[in-house]
């Protein structure tokens, strides 16, 4: 997958939280998902961009290369 949510874990260790902490606005399949890099709606990223007070791009992280398929 191009997407990955490693900003989001270092946003939140800089902010001096937890993962767990995702669960006062998530649900545990949800932080699941994201700890996974697995997809999650854009209004997923909107509540953590209003929860960490962030915006998307200390959230997500797309690198093309990561999706791509070699011969």
């Amino acid at each position: 997958m191009a997407i990955n949510y490693y900003p989001l874990f270092d946003t939140l260790t800089r902010k001096g939280m937890k993962k767990k902490d995702l669960l006062e606005i998530l649900s545990p399949a949800t932080v699941s998902k994201l700890s996974k890099n697995k997809t999650v709606t854009t209004d997923t990223i909107d509540k953590l961009c209003s929860y960490l007070e962030c915006k998307p791009e200390n959230i997500i992280e797309f690198n093309p290369n990561e999706g791509e398929i070699h011969d």
